[in-house]
């Protein structure tokens, strides 16, 4: 079947959040072909893609290029790491237009800077907000982090999809968010071979937008996490239609 067929004879957008651990697998081998393969046979329309490094690569072989004209044409990316040789981040990808494209800092440090995308992204079921984020796992970034992401948050009215690697290993995110956005997936998803985290998870407002969730297992060895994919319904989430804002000049591509 198609690729456009495929999505039209789906009642539900499809959407996937993976940490893709710079796409090396267990085998420690570089394998983007890999990681594309997992996720082409779901079809998902918005994908938000953690740990994506071009880092060491040619110019005419950057991840985030290839990702694009596979996964869906529209991509905004938050470069958290920035070396001579390349970036390190996390991407928000869409086969729909985006529109007023922030990229939010959650935590700053020497090591490594912490972001949030922000998105209106033009599905046919109406315009929805999208927050795509990869949230620090250390103490002092889980406290400077979970205020400034909260704040963003409740500064989201009406329906919100949210998704990414929330590094949620003792339930604090988890506590912080549940009165603003309690549904979740809640699959486990690292470490891949023997899963016994809940780290990767889509979130929906309305809850009642979160259709179906599922994991693909037999990606548990192109990364060390598992990929998390939803069926969602956005026609009950969507925002009214409003005329979109000036892009971000470096976020949006």
């Amino acid at each position: 079947m198609g690729h456009q067929e495929h999505h039209k004879r789906r009642k539900h957008a499809r959407v996937l959040t993976w940490n893709i651990h710079r796409a090396i697998g267990l085998d420690l081998r570089y394998d983007l072909d890999r990681v594309i393969a997992a996720i082409q046979p779901h079809d998902p329309d918005i994908v938000a893609l953690q740990e994506v490094d071009s880092r060491g690569h040619e110019p005419t072989a950057l991840p985030l290029a290839k990702l694009k004209q596979m996964l869906g044409s529209h991509a905004a990316e938050a470069r958290t790491i920035v070396a001579p040789d390349g970036h390190y981040g996390h991407v928000l990808i869409s086969r729909w237009p985006m529109h007023d494209v922030k990229i939010h800092e959650l935590h700053v440090s020497p090591r490594e800077t912490r972001c949030a995308i922000e998105a209106t992204i033009e599905s046919p079921y109406g315009w929805i907000r999208v927050i795509a984020a990869h949230l620090g796992l250390r103490p002092n970034e889980l406290r400077s982090q979970l205020g400034t992401f909260r704040t963003l948050v409740e500064g989201q009215t009406g329906g919100l999809l949210m998704l990414g690697d929330f590094n949620d290993w003792h339930g604090r995110v988890r506590s912080s968010l549940t009165t603003l956005i309690p549904t979740h997936t809640r699959q486990k998803t690292f470490p891949s071979m023997r899963p016994i985290l809940n780290l990767d998870r889509i979130y929906c407002r309305p809850g009642g937008a979160l259709i179906h969730s599922w994991l693909e297992l037999s990606a548990r060895r192109a990364s060390d996490h598992l990929p998390v994919f939803a069926d969602i319904d956005l026609s009950i989430m969507a925002m009214q239609p409003v005329a979109p804002v000036e892009e971000s000049q470096t976020a949006a591509s």
